[in-house]
């Protein structure tokens, strides 16, 4: 018996393979493993919430915690349905932190940045 773990799609599972008679493996049952820690935030929460639109993967970051930006700045970029989507900041203000790293995968709704 072999134990395994593998990710799917951002989901971590923990398989274990039984060796048939044969020597060709058989798959138990998955069973789903503890969900990973929530991201660090890189610095303190700030009060306005910059959240994903839609179901992703983070391409980019084009501000760091601390920058200035204006409403409408690109604050990171998001692929989704293999295009890509600026996530803008919806007001002027400074970046408190950035929730999502580069190559993550996001869901709707998910925090990204916060900003003051």
């Amino acid at each position: 018996m072999k134990n395994y773990t593998i990710t799917v799609n951002g989901n971590v599972y923990d398989v274990t393979v039984d060796e048939a008679a044969e020597g060709a493996p058989v798959a138990a049952a998955p069973k789903a493993a503890p969900k990973a820690a929530p991201k660090a935030a890189a610095g303190a929460q700030g009060s306005v919430k910059i959240t994903a639109p839609m179901p992703g993967k983070i391409l980019a970051i084009k501000a760091a915690a601390g920058k200035a930006v204006k409403k409408g700045e690109a604050v990171l970029v998001l692929e989704a349905m293999k295009m890509e989507n600026e996530i803008v900041a919806p007001q002027d203000g400074t970046i408190a932190s950035v929730n999502a790293s580069v190559g993550a995968s996001v869901e709707a709704g998910e925090v990204l940045a916060t900003m003051n």
